[in-house]
């Protein structure tokens, strides 16, 4: 099984489609970014829970995956 990367940068721009890794409750948790603007992101756990909103500055400590091509 290949070894896929995550990584996280400053100032990264997230798109619509990005795997994020974030800080969880008890543990980190995997999300989708269904929306991302210059002040808001809509995540979705895929957990079949309700998506929701996060203010882009609050988003500080998070992973994002990066296939390797």
């Amino acid at each position: 099984m290949e070894k896929k990367t995550m990584t996280t940068l400053q100032m990264e721009s997230l798109e619509s489609g990005d795997v994020l890794e974030i800080p969880g409750e008890t543990e980190p948790m995997t999300v989708l970014v269904l929306l991302a603007t210059e002040t808001a992101v809509i995540l979705d756990a895929c957990d079949g829970s309700t998506p929701f909103v996060i203010r882009r500055e609050d988003l500080v400590e998070y992973r994002r995956f990066q296939p390797e091509f």
